[in-house]
């Protein structure tokens, strides 16, 4: 069983980074396209990035390119969200999730196999 656990979200100035973290356990993480995703209150899910599994292709969203970084480690089976210039827009669950399969867009959610739990970011004004 494939199980995905983001840590590092928190409450946040206008301004600050934040670095978020998500485990990957009971899988081959070496195998899977990662994404992250957000949901912000009273909006629909949006892409936030992806990093496919050698690291060789990196994609962001409108909303976050320039500020946003994702990278990953595969020897941990980790892969992060550094989150830089953040502001109150940001404010959102944050998901991670792994595409272990070859079809499928990795900006669209419903490609994604397995999902994290999510993690809470706020950025105050």
């Amino acid at each position: 069983q494939v199980q995905l656990v983001e840590s590092g979200g928190g409450l946040v100035q206008a301004g600050d980074s934040l670095r978020l973290s998500c485990a990957v356990s009971g899988g081959t993480f070496s195998r899977y396209t990662m994404g992250w995703f957000r949901r912000a209150p009273g909006k629909e899910r949006e892409f936030v990035g992806s990093i496919t599994s050698s690291s060789s292709s990196l994609f962001y969203g409108d909303a976050v390119k320039g500020r946003f970084v994702i990278s990953r480690d595969n020897a941990k089976n980790t892969v992060y969200l550094q989150m830089n210039s953040l502001n109150p827009e940001d404010t959102a669950v944050y998901y991670c999730a792994a595409k272990g399969r070859l079809t499928g867009s990795m900006f669209v959610a419903s490609s994604y196999d397995y999902w994290g739990q999510g993690t809470q970011v706020t950025v105050s004004s």
